[in-house]
């Protein structure tokens, strides 16, 4: 367990590929469990351990996942999101070269619960979807990118990426060819937020995995 930042209102870690931040039966294992049985044993606690979930990645991306100890932590963080001003940066290794190497993604999406997929739409009411990237630099045939999320749809880099022809590596759901190391190329790199109680302006990072490529 690689913790980033720990106080009496506060836990954050680095979720590796294949681990459920939360939402599984009971008695299977997700980062919130680990972190619970972690401060149970840490601050020898009896009973239940509180934890609010105030950021979440899917299964296969890895980076920095928060975490309130507190009820009133949960909520001032949770308004912060709300209101956007939560910064969230991503780093993805996308297929191809991508053009332009800057621009921004404006997109409506809509959930398919039966193929378990989020899709473009029209329909208004597509929830409205922003994100901003950049390149990086390229790697052999595909593109390092940084991605500053100014929403949080479910899914939404892997789509808004792969409806423009790059879709991240390893993420065959949304039409990747390539195969890849751990889960999918997709690393929740930065976030940076005011502290619930301080004030202060916090920027947690997870450092960069090598993103590198088994097979074609």
């Amino acid at each position: 367990m690689q913790i980033l930042y720990e106080d009496n209102h506060l836990i954050a870690l680095v979720k590796p590929c294949g681990i459920a931040v939360m939402g599984l039966p009971a008695g299977q294992e997700t980062l919130l469990t680990q972190t619970k049985a972690y401060i149970k044993v840490k601050y020898n606690k009896p009973g239940e351990v509180y934890l609010g979930v105030v950021s979440r990645l899917d299964v296969p991306v890895s980076g920095v996942v928060l975490f309130a100890r507190t009820s009133k932590a949960a909520a001032r963080i949770n308004e912060q999101f709300r209101t956007h001003t939560v910064e969230k940066i991503y780093a993805a290794l996308v297929e191809g070269f991508v053009q332009p190497p800057e621009d921004e993604c404006i997109d409506r999406l809509e959930n398919d619960k039966r193929h378990r997929k989020v899709h473009i739409t029209d329909n208004l009411s597509g929830k409205e979807s922003l994100l901003r990237y950049k390149t990086l630099r390229r790697i052999g045939k595909n593109t390092l990118l940084e991605i500053n999320l100014q929403t949080g749809r479910k899914h939404q880099i892997r789509l808004q990426l792969s409806s423009r022809g790059y879709p991240i590596l390893g993420d065959i759901k949304y039409g990747s060819r390539l195969s890849f190391r751990d889960g999918i190329a997709l690393h929740a790199w930065k976030l940076r937020f005011d502290h619930p109680i301080t004030k202060e302006r916090i920027e947690l990072v997870a450092e960069l995995p090598s993103f590198g490529i088994l097979q074609r």
